[in-house]
């Protein structure tokens, strides 16, 4: 979810900003990570997510897309290879002696690599996959993707359903103009990395590359809400999505137009609203 840019004018470009990977899961976690449960819930209630479930969740992250489904009983298996920060507070969130919900407990696996680490002999296959990292807002965001997913049908049977999430249309996802911000600061470079509006059959390529057949999908509101500008700030930060141009300028700039492009956002009680609409994929293993 965070491509490079490189600027080529800037005598910065090239050098990584000094961010404290800590704070920033903390903030993920604690403010923008909940923006998708709506996506989450929907999803779950249309699958029947349950007793009986076996999750295996890509690019799970802080792992509340697994809470939620062990709170309904599944068993859940989550794998993240390149974020160690979230991965430590999924831990904190699933693991037995780090949780007091009994509903969890003994329920969840959490793995620092990919859909082969995840492998277990000695249990049932999975018989959900869900990769709801959201793709198309970024060019080059699906990179990867498809070899992931390719991955990860031999785990489950014949039939499995899989779950691919994206941003909706840019017309209808306010935040898109928030996002436009990377670009901007990293023009007249337009490579991997930069703003692109959302396509309509983004999931679909992604599916048929690595061999899923589709099979339904929806739409759901997920509204970005914050306290207040500064938290908005945070929010989006902690996503990596402007990590590329604070690169190619510096974080002060960032900060500052990310700050002015919150600005229109801004309700008179000081919180910032965003609605936003995403969409999901739900496609079988062969």
């Amino acid at each position: 979810m965070t491509p490079t840019l490189v600027q080529s004018h800037s005598p910065r470009a090239g050098a990584a900003p000094r961010v404290d990977l800590c704070a920033r899961a903390r903030d993920w976690a604690e403010i923008q990570e909940r923006m998708l449960v709506p996506l989450y819930e929907a999803v779950y209630e249309r699958l029947e997510v349950g007793d009986g479930t076996r999750l295996l969740g890509l690019g799970c992250g802080s792992g509340l897309a697994l809470l939620m489904a062990a709170s309904r009983g599944a068993a859940v298996t989550g794998v993240d290879p390149s974020q160690p920060e979230r991965l430590a507070l999924a831990r904190e969130r699933l693991l037995p002696e780090s949780t007091g919900d009994a509903r969890t407990r003994g329920a969840a696996r959490l793995v620092a690599g990919g859909p082969a680490d995840a492998t277990d002999p000695d249990l049932p296959a999975y018989n959900l996959i869900t990769a709801f990292q959201p793709i198309g807002c970024m060019a080059g965001d699906s990179e990867g993707l498809s070899g992931l997913l390719e991955a990860a049908a031999p785990l489950a049977g014949h039939g499995t359903p899989v779950v691919l999430a994206g941003w909706g249309p840019p017309e209808r996802c306010a935040t898109s103009s928030v996002l436009r911000v990377a670009t901007k600061l990293a023009e007249p470079l337009r490579s991997t990395g930069s703003w692109r509006p959302a396509l309509r059959d983004d999931l679909e390529v992604v599916a048929h590359r690595a061999g899923l057949k589709p099979d339904g999908s929806g739409r759901v509101a997920c509204p970005f809400g914050y306290a207040d500008v500064e938290s908005a700030a945070r929010g989006l930060l902690s996503t990596g999505l402007f990590d590329a141009a604070a690169r190619a300028t510096d974080p002060a700039q960032v900060d500052k137009e990310l700050t002015e492009a919150l600005h229109p956002h801004r309700r008179r009680d000081g919180t910032v609203w965003m609605p936003n609409v995403f969409r999901y994929l739900i496609a079988r293993t062969p």
